[in-house]
């Protein structure tokens, strides 16, 4: 049976798919092999399983590996493609199947209760100029994901995360959610860029004040 439909033609859910993968296989996991399994659905649903990924605490530098893949798929996106393609090279990043058992299987209460919020609604503000838009502001929002800052990576993980389930799933409200969600991280940056700001002057001033 396909991994994309089910039996009575309806799409197989993110986290069935998911679970299939986790446990369908060979000991490692394909990036290709992802997005052969999702069919139509890969651009929300690799993208949302990035998002997912880049959600968790990492180090500085962290993200900047695991966001980086989000820039090639937002490109693409705003690019205006209807079906996601991957590099021969990208295609073969692979994971531990085991480990992408584990990840998923914690991960899943969250999955599934955001599956179960999510459906079809607001149309337009997934159409072609609604991904178009989406896109733009993911390949921003992974930009911002790839910068070595330590805690800067879970609100536009959020956002695209919000925007991935919004594409996936059809749900234009998600999408709204996803741009608030973007919307926060400008005011963040702002804010912290302000506070940077700030502290460069007075620390001139100080040294000012000292020689």
């Amino acid at each position: 049976m396909s991994l994309t439909v089910t039996s009575t033609g309806r799409p197989v859910r993110f986290s069935d798919t998911l679970e299939r993968l986790g446990t369908h296989g060979g000991e490692k996991l394909f990036l290709g092999e992802i997005v052969e399994a999702f069919g139509e659905r890969a651009f929300g649903a690799v993208m949302l399983l990035f998002a997912i990924v880049n959600m968790l605490p990492w180090p500085p530098g962290g993200t900047t590996l695991t966001g980086a893949p989000l820039l090639f798929l937002s490109a693409e996106l705003a690019w205006g493609r209807d079906t996601l393609w991957l590099p021969n090279w990208l295609g073969r990043a692979s994971v531990g199947r085991e480990t992408f058992r584990k990840l998923s299987g914690r991960l899943m209460k969250l999955i599934r209760f955001s599956e179960a919020l999510a459906r079809p609604r607001l149309y337009f503000m997934t159409g072609r100029l609604g991904q178009a838009l989406i896109g733009f502001a993911c390949l921003i929002l992974s930009a911002i994901l790839v910068l070595p800052v330590f805690g800067g990576n879970l609100i536009p993980a959020i956002a695209i995360g919000f925007f991935a389930l919004g594409i996936m799933q059809r749900d234009g409200l998600a999408v709204l959610l996803g741009w608030i969600t973007t919307g926060i991280t400008v005011a963040v940056l702002v804010f912290a860029w302000n506070l940077v700001v700030a502290g460069f002057r007075l620390g001139f001033d100080w040294f000012g004040q000292v020689f």
